[in-house]
């Protein structure tokens, strides 16, 4: 309903109702007509207070509550805590019944229809860490939940826990319901929205995180990020950002040039989305989005808010030629005597009983670690070659195989070191940009290139570094490294 803003006006009122009074029926349908024409052109101040008498309950609304939270009455939650309080292995979504509240920024928008009765929030405009998923029993909530308005959420008597069970996806909803399947939540309802969800009237401008492809992780689910000097793959060419034979979504290959192969990143795209038609750009340049995942939930992926965020103006990238490197050093584990025999350092600093050692599979030998069923609680440990003379060659490249199996977390990482003498626990690291992937829960992966990684700012000798950190149970995924090489041009 919209309020009249002045005394007079309301006195006209007060004399149109009198004269409807004294009119005849006619008389009366059309100073009815004109009043209703009164009452409703009024035209609110702001996006914020959408509409006026709403929008000052809510600013109330808001006030009492962050009084609340300075009286320590409420306790005001991070987004990570919140993620925290739902145990997926449980397969129930957990009921908030303290008074908590969390606050977030939105990162996502439904103006362009890619996405559908939800939103995101991220815990922080720029730099964010942890990012979830509200979902909502309305469309076009860019309306009221535009992306980069703060929001606070009281989270009493809501739920938390996944729309579908086992999607990885962590949401805020109103209620839950069964299936053979297990329990998720279900939609917050208006009646919730109207008294749990408050927006103040800051609205920031949010700076993408800007990662890359290896980078993401299930952390990163609902958080606005950035990849640079990305393009779609070769064979997309003349294509749009959706393939009209599909029904719901489709995804598409963005790809980024790493040495001699390429890392890929996948794009998805609504049916629904009012730029579904437009032709997918050519060239290369910076895409950002936000971090979700496909339906059944075994996919992280890339969804648009707009295609705003597409830049690609810059020359589409290539991948170099073995061709024009030569091999400076390489090891491939066959015929591998000890390590210290080797020149190589495999020491645990934790004191454990995990080590690497040399394994084989299908005439195949490798170095491999996993700490699983070890019974330590810490097992850091430390794999360095020997010395590689890089000389002062102008370009340098890193390679390697890895297979990843039994994965419950990324915990191998790569360092380079030029003052390493023995000690790994004394040599200055510095990390390298190694692209360890997740791998499968429960089998292999394959050995498989890792991207290659550029070395050439380093010359004379140095030590490349393996940094195993494993723990039993929480942390045993199994590594395989095999056919390292330096390259160098």
């Amino acid at each position: 309903m919209c309020i009249l803003d002045s005394k007079k006006e309301k006195e006209k009122l007060i004399i149109i109702k009198t004269t409807i009074m004294k009119t005849n029926k006619l008389i009366t349908l059309a100073l009815s007509f004109m009043a209703l024409i009164a009452v409703t052109s009024c035209v609110e101040d702001d996006d914020y207070t959408v509409p006026v008498s709403h929008g000052a309950e809510e600013n109330a609304a808001l006030q009492l509550l962050l009084s609340q939270i300075e009286q320590n009455t409420v306790q005001l939650v991070s987004i990570e805590e919140v993620k925290s309080m739902y145990d997926s292995s449980d397969e129930l979504p957990f009921e908030v019944d303290t008074d908590i509240v969390v606050k977030g920024y939105v990162s996502s928008s439904d103006a362009t229809g890619n996405f559908f009765k939800e939103f995101y929030l991220q815990d922080a405009p720029e730099n964010p860490t942890h990012g979830l998923q509200v979902i909502m029993s309305t469309s076009d909530t860019y309306n009221k939940y535009n992306k980069g308005r703060e929001v606070y959420i009281k989270l009493k008597d809501l739920f938390i826990g996944e729309t579908r069970v086992g999607n990885g996806v962590t949401s805020i909803g109103g209620g839950t319901e069964s299936d053979q399947y297990g329990t998720t939540v279900t939609a917050i309802t208006n009646s919730q929205e109207s008294t749990k969800m408050l927006r103040s009237s800051t609205t920031e401008t949010l700076i993408p995180l800007n990662l890359s492809f290896s980078d993401v992780t299930s952390d990163h689910i609902g958080i606005f990020v950035q990849f640079n000097d990305v393009e779609f793959a070769d064979d997309l060419a003349g294509k749009r950002y959706f393939d009209p034979t599909q029904d719901y979504d489709t995804q598409r290959t963005l790809q980024a040039c790493n040495g001699f192969d390429y890392s890929e990143f996948i794009l998805e795209t609504s049916a629904f989305s009012s730029f579904k038609n437009e032709l997918l750009p050519t060239l290369n340049g910076s895409i950002a989005g936000v971090v979700t995942k496909n339906f059944t939930g075994d996919t992280i992926l890339l969804a648009l808010n707009t295609t705003d965020d597409v830049i690609f103006d810059n020359t589409r990238c290539s991948v170099l030629d073995i061709n024009d490197f030569s091999v400076t050093y390489e090891e491939d584990f066959e015929g591998f005597g000890s390590y210290t025999a080797e020149g190589w350092t495999n020491v645990n600093i934790s004191g454990s009983s995990t080590d690497w050692f040399v394994s084989g599979f299908n005439n195949n030998d490798y170095s491999r670690i996993s700490a699983y069923n070890s019974g330590n609680a810490e097992a850091d440990v430390w794999l360095v070659t020997p010395a590689i003379d890089l000389g002062t060659n102008t370009d340098n490249l890193l390679a390697f195989d890895l297979e990843v199996a039994y994965s419950n977390g990324i915990i191998l990482s790569a360092y380079i070191s030029t003052d390493f003498t023995g000690d790994p626990e004394t040599a200055t690291w510095e990390p390298l940009n190694a692209q360890i992937p997740y791998g499968p829960t429960n089998g292999f992966s394959g050995l498989a290139p890792v991207s290659a990684i550029d070395i050439s700012s380093y010359d004379g000798n140095v030590h490349i570094g393996f940094f195993y950190e494993g723990s039993d149970p929480s942390a045993t995924t199994r590594y395989h490294i095999d056919n390292l090489q330096v390259l160098s041009n």
